[in-house]
């Protein structure tokens, strides 16, 4: 494919989850990395080195540079707010990593900042580009399940307490901002509030139940959605050998089931359906390059990215809805 011109990427940010931005850029035909930047210095010249290009340790000054059309920040949650009105106040679009901030204020001056200064921003939600995940919500939208009734998002990974003992901001609020609703979860929680609808209200227990840290390893959450459907959450970070992620949707007409990326149950009522067959996808790195490659072409396209900030709100409104229950025992209304 031939393209005109390039959107040049800088990454923010050389740590794990700045490689898939990485390769996001380069497997897109409309983009191109120029810089990355890090307060680590060795760790932003060993990633400029591999990849032949600049490296800076200030980020001011990265963003000085004309030549730079988006940023990847692939920084601590806790940093995000700050960094990517830099960003906008330098007339540079925005891929922002999950979660966007850790407030619901820190969001609105995101896109606040974004929309003066005339710049997209988008969010990572690598789980909404799977073709199963597509497929679902097509399916949904077409009310092929009928009236929803039941709608739930259960997150079970591992983590030991080296992982969180090997990064000093993981497992803390002011920067990782919770746990296993938070940082692990979101994804779960974008996904299931995109397909069954906006929840209205919530009722959580959260805690740190295993591991040694301040945020929580086990959560959960019962739900009710604007629809009137009901549904719960279940996070945890202490579920050895378990799916990660699976989300379980029960209508009048059927019920399906999204186990990682792939479509596991698919009963629709006087259907006669097979679970069709999808392309190989990996949440990592192909739902990130398939996020890059949409900013790239809506810049060029100038329109906005099938992402948006606003579509990042209200998956953290659900985690921090979540974590205020458990702090005043009571149920939120978002």
């Amino acid at each position: 494919m031939i393209v005109e011109r390039k959107i040049r990427f800088a990454v923010l940010g050389c740590g794990v989850i700045s490689k898939f931005h990485i390769e996001g850029i380069t497997r897109a035909a409309e983009a191109e990395l120029v810089a990355v930047c890090d307060a680590d210095e060795r760790r932003a010249h060993e990633t400029a080195a591999r990849h032949g290009v600049k490296a800076y340790t200030s980020y001011e000054e990265m963003l000085q540079r004309p030549d730079i059309d988006a940023v990847c920040i692939c920084t601590p949650s806790g940093m995000h707010a700050g960094q990517t009105v830099l960003a906008a106040a330098a007339g540079k679009h925005v891929v922002c990593e999950k979660p966007m901030a850790l407030r619901l204020e820190d969001i609105d001056t995101m896109i606040a900042a974004c929309e003066r200064a005339g710049v997209y921003l988008a969010t990572i939600f690598p789980r909404r580009m799977s073709p199963a995940a597509r497929y679902v919500k097509a399916l949904l939208e077409e009310g092929r399940l009928g009236k929803l009734s039941l709608c739930a998002g259960y997150v079970k990974c591992y983590r030991d307490q080296a992982y969180y003992d090997s990064a000093g901001w993981r497992g803390t609020w002011a920067m990782d901002g919770g746990g296993a609703m938070m940082n692990q979860g979101i994804h779960t929680i974008d996904l299931l509030q995109w397909l069954a609808g906006p929840v209205e209200r919530l009722y959580a227990y959260a805690s740190h139940v295993l591991r040694t840290i301040e945020v929580e390893d086990t959560a959960v959450a019962a739900l009710c959605y604007r629809s009137g459907a009901l549904g719960s959450i279940e996070a945890t970070t202490t579920a050895y050998n378990q799916p990660d992620h699976r989300i379980v949707i029960h209508g009048d007409k059927g019920t399906v089931i999204l186990t990682g990326d792939e479509i596991t149950t698919l009963d629709l009522l006087g259907e006669q359906v097979e679970i069709p067959a999808f392309p190989p996808f990996q949440v990592l790195p192909d739902g990130h390059a398939e996020q890059i490659r949409d900013m790239a072409q809506a810049i060029l396209e100038g329109r906005p990215p099938c992402i948006t900030g606003e579509d990042g709100r209200h998956s953290l409104e659900i985690i921090l809805g979540a974590y205020e229950s458990q702090r005043l025992r009571q149920e939120i209304t978002l």
